[in-house]
């Protein structure tokens, strides 16, 4: 991949993901469950997508994180479905 912006601003994945301003990720007891807020409402998030999301804090790469996901998880080959997940986040606006 290379690390060259998209049409429009939107970054590449393998630059450092980041959740968008727009968006905060956080617990919600109440849904038992990680949660994005935004200010029209919520988006419940199953584990695999609030581990992925809670390392989008802008300061790892996709080969970091995706290692960072494998170390916590005893296992390999998380990059592909690591990278689909954080390419449609990034279309729904959720990562920058």
């Amino acid at each position: 991949m290379n690390d060259l912006p998209r049409a429009g601003g939107a970054t590449q994945t393998a630059d450092r993901p980041t959740i968008s301003k727009l968006f905060r990720l956080q617990w919600e007891p109440a849904q038992n469950a990680h949660v994005l807020l935004y200010p029209e409402g919520m988006v419940k998030l199953n584990q695999s997508a609030a581990e992925i999301l809670k390392r989008c804090d802008g300061t790892r790469d996709m080969n970091t994180l995706i290692a960072d996901l494998e170390q916590a998880f005893s296992t390999t080959g998380l990059g592909p479905d690591v990278r689909a997940f954080v390419a449609d986040a990034q279309l729904r606006g959720w990562l920058e």
